[in-house]
């Protein structure tokens, strides 16, 4: 596997002691119980208070300030103290740099609502899902073959936190990836918008080019979310919809498009369906066409937290989306483009939450 720093500095060696180590295997045994205490931490406003106070609480002020018991308050603090998130100061307890990140980092709370809300029941199911090749966790929500037919009938919390954390990690991409496309402004009048989800994309477009018309490719219920979404939008009469299932190999793209976009979107499926989405599209490109994937690549990170992250979201797709696919390591995706008959013409990392755009054309 070739990977570059600091992912290759981190993974090509154990560089923690035996205790680090030993402290390691029981942080993980005991990881469902830091997470919920942790979560509790930020939902009861503890961490917060920690923060606002100058010399810190004691343990009946919490309980006081948060309206919980004595106790509750002291086993939240006590295994908090030992997980890292407050330190203790006389008989006070104070947040920690760690609390403090677990708190204001915007990523990290994104991350924490979405594996609440939409992988914690489910991954009780991940041997299953492992062994079968499905999301056996999805039953916990309904039974639809991925979670993608049964996102608009998710509960609403639930939808909330699959939709924050989706919208989070691609929306503060959009910006530079439009520059991007739309730098000769004589192209990408005609764009083809695959995956569209809720037409985020797709309302950037039209608002950032107003000569842009946006055909959003997707399941049939996709879009009708999608157009309760952007309804009071302007450039909404530039914003069109397709309704497909993209994972039946005889749907033919539709040809006559400049541009077609396809961000967060190939890691919702298999190498061998991926090949199949690319090797139509291709057939549907021109010579002047080009395909714009973007993709958050575990391997092509700046931080090693983020490489982190991805790899483990990879775990939400088994259990819980669709079973068979994940955050993509960049070169499988690279022999995926080339083995659908197209071909890389220039790659940008670091868009964003840690983006790539690789642009594509027919080989």
């Amino acid at each position: 596997m070739k990977l570059e720093s600091p992912q290759k500095e981190k993974y090509s060696k154990d560089s923690l002691t035996a205790l680090e180590a030993q402290r390691l295997a029981h942080e993980i045994a005991f990881g469902p119980i830091v997470f919920q205490v942790s979560r509790l931490m930020i939902k009861f406003g503890i961490l917060q208070m920690l923060d606002d106070s100058k010399d810190g609480l004691t343990i009946d002020e919490v309980a006081q300030k948060c309206n919980i018991s004595h106790y509750g308050a002291q086993c939240l603090l006590e295994a908090s103290l030992t997980i890292g998130t407050v330190l203790i100061k006389g008989d006070k307890f104070i947040i920690s740099k760690a609390g403090w990140f677990l708190m204001n980092d915007q990523a990290a709370r994104v991350n924490l609502d979405f594996n609440h809300d939409v992988n914690y029941l489910g991954l009780f199911h991940l041997e299953e899902a492992i062994k079968e090749g499905k999301p056996a966790g999805l039953k916990v929500f309904g039974n639809w073959p991925t979670i993608y037919e049964g996102l608009s009938s998710l509960p609403p919390q639930v939808q909330d936190s699959w939709l924050g954390f989706d919208h989070f990690y691609s929306n503060c991409s959009f910006q530079q990836a439009m520059e991007i496309v739309f730098k000769d402004g004589g192209k990408g009048k005609k764009l083809l918008d695959v995956g569209g989800n809720t037409g985020r994309f797709a309302t950037e477009c039209v608002n950032f080019n107003d000569n842009v018309e946006v055909t959003i490719m997707d399941l049939p219920q996709q879009l009708e979310l999608m157009r309760e979404k952007t309804k009071d939008v302007k450039g909404k009469d530039r914003i069109h919809g397709l309704g497909v299932n993209l994972l039946d190999p005889k749907v033919a793209f539709p040809t006559g498009f400049d541009v077609m976009w396809m961000s967060q979107f190939l890691d919702c499926f298999s190498e061998e369906e991926v090949i199949s989405i690319l090797t139509r599209a291709s057939k549907a490109m021109d010579s002047n066409a080009r395909l714009y994937i973007m993709e958050t690549f575990w391997d092509r990170q700046r931080f090693e937290t983020a490489s982190y992250c991805l790899a483990l979201t990879s775990i939400y797709f088994t259990a819980m989306a669709n079973g068979n696919s994940k955050m993509y390591y960049s070169y499988d995706m690279f022999r995926c483009i080339e083995a659908a008959g197209l071909t890389i013409d220039t790659i940008h990392d670091g868009l964003g939450q840690g983006h790539s755009l690789v642009v594509c054309k027919k080989a």
